[in-house]
């Protein structure tokens, strides 16, 4: 073969390898059709079928205190904060004491980059104590245990 048939066939062979790269491959969504909006939940939730009686106090001390930054069902915001429907929360890691302190004292941001957690002195200890009850039943619908 000579030269000028030698390019031409790779030419050829580079249009092809582009052409098939270009038609066989999934197109991504651009950056912001596949960026969830502001406020949207972080993750999904599957609720538990019933709450227990404590839990469901703590569903609406929850959604009065806690929902507008940590979402509807503790699925979180983003832009806001985090979901507590999320291993990082699970009793082994986060204990009950830790809400506890969190409500009473705020928390540095330490897992996540949505800054830190003001106190929340208008929520009681009892208060608190049925927001984990209910956060803890809605966790194990969730397999976090």
């Amino acid at each position: 073969m000579n030269k000028i048939t030698l390019a031409g066939a790779a030419v050829l062979t580079v249009a092809l390898g582009v052409y098939a790269f270009t038609r066989f491959t999934p197109q991504t969504a651009s950056v912001e059709e596949a960026a969830p909006a502001e406020g949207a939940p972080m993750v999904a939730v599957t609720l538990p079928d019933t709450l227990s009686p404590e839990a469901s106090m703590g569903k609406r001390a929850f959604d009065v205190v806690c929902a507008d930054c940590h979402g509807e069902n503790a699925a979180g915001k983003i832009g806001f904060a985090p979901p507590l429907i999320h291993k990082i929360y699970e009793p082994s890691h986060h204990g009950d004491m830790a809400f506890q302190m969190a409500a009473a004292n705020g928390v540095r941001a330490h897992h996540w980059k949505f800054g830190d957690m003001p106190p929340q002195p208008e929520v009681t200890r009892a208060d608190v104590s049925s927001i984990i009850a209910y956060i803890r039943e809605v966790q194990r619908a969730n397999g976090i245990n």
